[in-house]
């Protein structure tokens, strides 16, 4: 092993007494105690008879007693220092039964005084486990107190607790065990300034600390250079190491991503007569799995036997995890395999490890096969596997299967966690389920568990997603109540709600309300408002609340200036919408991708080329274009019928690194078929199939439109239903192109046959549709076919319009067919139409 100066050499960390550590405050004095403790107020004959019958009947039996009910009703906590004093001297079974007692059964709250006297008596009789379990409890308790004095004073609790102890315990036995496992409660309640504090006591009192307070202190340290301090001070006190000394400072040096100094630190313990321990390794294994060097903790894997230590369930359980961290799962379930082989069992932590494996990925076949491997193995799944498989199930959507295994669960008595509840009622509120979440948040509470804020925040952006707005609001109330208090994302949910379903003046009030009361001044809030009177094209209303925010000190972001520069572009004033580019420099904040293409579609709409490569000169010197920023400037070119620029653009798009997507072909594709050159544009959609760029529908909607108006309508059909035979999705939209096509071209067969093909689809026919049919079928003068439509019309329980009525007419009136023309005047005068 290197001794602590060849430490010193290699890894440069200075050596200081570890009492150095310690801050200068000024120390907190206490009153000093007399040994024993003083006799307490109560009358002598009380006390006595108090003492007399604890001793006489043992404390259980003693509190039942009527006679002792009204002594013990009116004790206070210095009498019962001195109660437990005198019984110390005349039992110490009844001394520690009564402190027992009182605490665990009356829920009396001990002085600092009883607990030490305790605390003595079962270092005395070697009592570690409880001696433990009653320092740790009076350092939590005194948790609180602790933070009043160090705020206050300058100091913690240990001040008080050491002086007390120093003043009043010293010359007792086992005042030494007692003064360590004071440091171990501190150090194991990470109060690590109080730990410190007692340490440089017991330097003081010369009484050396145990290697579990040493390595309890180690552990908490391990994240600074500190723990050298305290490692070489463990070598230097000649205590005897345990196993996990080496192993924490190892776990340090990764933590702090010394990796080669661990390395060295674990290899050159060679020296020592022990050599490398498996802990160590294992340690050191764990550090780079949690940094993703999986292949390198494999090489400490084997590295293992060469010191002769056969790896154990712990090193397997080590490197599946990192494994499957890293989406190797095929290799983590080998070395599964190899851990049977060497007759090493896996257990339920390496199939929840395996379990995880898999969910992280998605892949709950996967998940649930080694579930199944498990239960046949005869490991049963325990409350991990559960909350695995049900968070597992929630991340991939599928919610009715988490609901499943939340009610196994609870037939099998475990318990969701915190983290369980969250997932569920997320996937919930995906689902549009939100009364249902609603019930598991109440299902929560009745378990026992706490609803947080981001559980809250959930149900409450669900229903508001729902359009639910009140009951979110109500919702917010409640929550407010139990002392949960709405954050920003809360209340940005309900005004996104409100703005969205409700109107503009409902959302402004609810702002105005947060505003006024200063619950919170922040930019998300300000930037939704801003936002939507901007879409609404409500400059004024934007503008008006951008000064706002300036007033009050808040900073704008980027996004709203974004916002602003929408409004303003919107509004058609450009040049106002330029100036805030300046603006935006002058806050100190940088122009977005986003904001650029914005005002450059501004432009765009407004045709004004020049200014669109302006700006976009301008933005690639401070952002990187995206392929949205391309699309507009396509749009541009395009409306200014410069196609071949458009597609040189394309292509300068791809060697950029910048892919362009559906729209920005549909854009060309568009223009193409508009300047009727259909050649080229089916060339394009073959380059986006090139490209594994799949055509959506409406690419084909402009393919088949384009075809329809500007080229040949048997090329049209042929289009649709090759489309069609492959499944390709078609709208209504496509439908509705063909037969108007047909229509216009005389053939109300196809037309026909496409309409009913289009109801049969389910699609949503309005009066709109059969007017569009109607009124080109009389126009070709194809009155029969158009009463075919008017009887399909009326049998589906459409009414009839004036404008349909009127055309119907007219087209009867000129081929002669006044039968039908009586047939429709009814109609039209009892639904209140001129007849003209």
């Amino acid at each position: 092993m290197l001794s602590p100066s060849r430490h010193r050499r290699i890894f440069k960390f200075p050596l200081k007494p570890l009492t150095s550590l310690i801050f200068t405050k000024p120390a907190f004095s206490a009153p000093v105690l007399a040994d024993p403790p003083q006799p307490p107020a109560t009358p002598h004959d009380a006390v006595s008879e108090i003492v007399a019958g604890i001793t006489a009947l043992g404390p259980a039996k003693f509190v039942t007693d009527h006679r002792f009910n009204a002594l013990l009703s009116g004790l206070d906590s210095r009498q019962v220092d001195g109660i437990i004093s005198d019984l110390r001297a005349e039992d110490l079974d009844c001394a520690v039964g009564f402190f027992n007692l009182l605490r665990n059964e009356c829920g009396f709250k001990h002085s600092s005084v009883s607990r030490f006297v305790i605390a003595h008596l079962l270092a005395g009789r070697g009592f570690v486990h409880e001696l433990r379990d009653l320092l740790h409890e009076m350092v939590r308790e005194e948790a609180f107190l602790s933070c009043v004095i160090f705020t206050l004073l300058g100091s913690g609790s240990a001040p008080l607790l050491s002086e007390l102890l120093w003043n009043s315990f010293n010359d007792w036995d086992s005042n030494g065990v007692v003064w360590d496992m004071l440091a171990f409660a501190y150090s194991r309640s990470k109060m690590v300034h109080d730990a410190l504090y007692v340490f440089a006591k017991l330097k003081d009192l010369n009484i050396q600390a145990s290697i579990p307070t040493y390595n309890s202190l180690l552990h908490n340290l391990r994240d600074s250079d500190i723990m050298w301090d305290v490692y070489n001070e463990i070598k230097a006190s000649g205590v005897r190491e345990s196993e996990y000394t080496n192993s924490i400072l190892i776990d340090g040096l990764c933590r702090q991503s010394l990796i080669q100094e661990a390395v060295a630190f674990t290899l050159e313990s060679e020296g020592q007569q022990s050599g490398p321990c498996l802990v160590s390794f294992n340690t050191l294994m764990s550090g780079f799995c949690k940094m993703g060097l999986v292949d390198v903790a494999k090489s400490f894997f084997c590295m293992m036997y060469k010191y002769g230590l056969p790896p154990d369930a712990y090193s397997y359980n080590i490197l599946i995890h990192g494994l499957c961290i890293a989406g190797s799962l095929e290799e983590a379930l080998e070395f599964t395999s190899d851990m049977e082989k060497h007759g090493l069992e896996p257990d339920v932590i390496t199939y929840n490890i395996l379990t995880k494996g898999f969910f992280l990925l998605g892949m709950m076949n996967g998940a649930w096969e080694i579930i199944r491997r498990m239960i046949q193995r005869g490991v049963n799944p325990d409350i991990v596997t559960y909350n695995l498989l049900l968070c597992g199930h929630c991340q991939i959507g599928n919610v009715e299967e988490s609901l499943k295994l939340r009610d196994e669960m609870l037939s099998r008595g475990f318990q969701l966690i915190d983290t369980s509840y969250s997932l569920l009622l997320s996937s919930l509120c995906k689902s549009r389920r939100v009364d249902e979440a609603l019930c598991l948040l109440y299902e929560l509470e009745a378990v026992g568990l706490k609803p947080d804020l981001v559980m809250y925040s959930v149900l409450i952006h669900g229903l508001c997603k729902q359009g639910e707005v009140q009951r979110a609001i109500q919702l917010c109330k409640e929550m407010s109540f139990k002392r949960i208090f709405p954050n920003a994302f809360t209340h940005s949910a309900i005004l996104l709600g409100l703005c969205e379903k409700r109107s503009i003046s409902e959302a402004r009030t609810y702002f105005d309300t947060l505003t006024k009361k200063d619950f919170i001044d922040n930019i998300v809030l300000y930037n939704i408002m801003i936002d939507r009177y901007a879409k609404l094209g409500d400059i004024g209303g934007a503008v008006q609340l951008y000064k706002q925010l300036t007033e009050k000190g808040i900073a704008p972001s980027v996004v709203t200036f974004n916002s602003l520069i929408y409004g303003f572009c919107k509004s058609r004033k450009l040049t106002k919408a330029r100036r805030l580019l300046e603006t935006i420099k002058l806050h100190g904040l940088v122009p977005s991708v986003v904001t650029y293409t914005t005002l450059m579609n501004g432009f765009c709409e407004e045709g004004n080329t020049p200014a669109l490569f302006e700006l976009l000169r301008e933005m690639e010197e401070v952002v990187q274009p995206s392929h949205v920023t391309y699309t507009v400037i396509i749009k541009g070119l395009c409306k200014q019928g410069k196609l071949q620029e458009s597609v040189r653009l394309l292509d300068d798009m791809f060697s950029k690194g910048l892919n362009p997507d559906e729209v920005t072909y549909n854009t060309v594709i568009q223009c193409f078929c508009k300047a009727k050159d259909m050649k080229m544009a089916f060339q394009l959609h073959n380059e986006m199939l090139k490209h594994s760029l799949r055509p959506t529908y409406v690419t084909y909607n402009i393919l088949i439109n384009g075809l329809c108006v500007y080229g040949d309508l048997r090329d049209a059909d042929r289009l649709f239903f090759s489309l069609r035979d492959r499944n390709v999705e078609l709208t209504k939209v496509a439908y509705s192109t063909l037969i108007r096509a047909h229509c216009a071209k005389g053939d109300a067969h196809t037309a026909t046959m496409l309409f009913y093909q289009m109801i049969d689809m389910g699609f949503e026919i309005s009066i709109r549709d059969y007017s569009a049919v109607i009124n080109r079928l009389c126009k070709r003068c194809l009155t029969n076919e158009a009463k075919v439509f008017l009887r399909m019309m009326l049998s589906n329980k459409v009414s009839l319009d004036e404008q349909i009525c009127s055309v119907l007419v007219q087209a009867f009136g000129r081929v002669g067919d006044l039968n039908s023309v009586v047939e429709i005047l009814p109609t039209m005068i009892k639904r209140g139409m001129d007849p003209g």
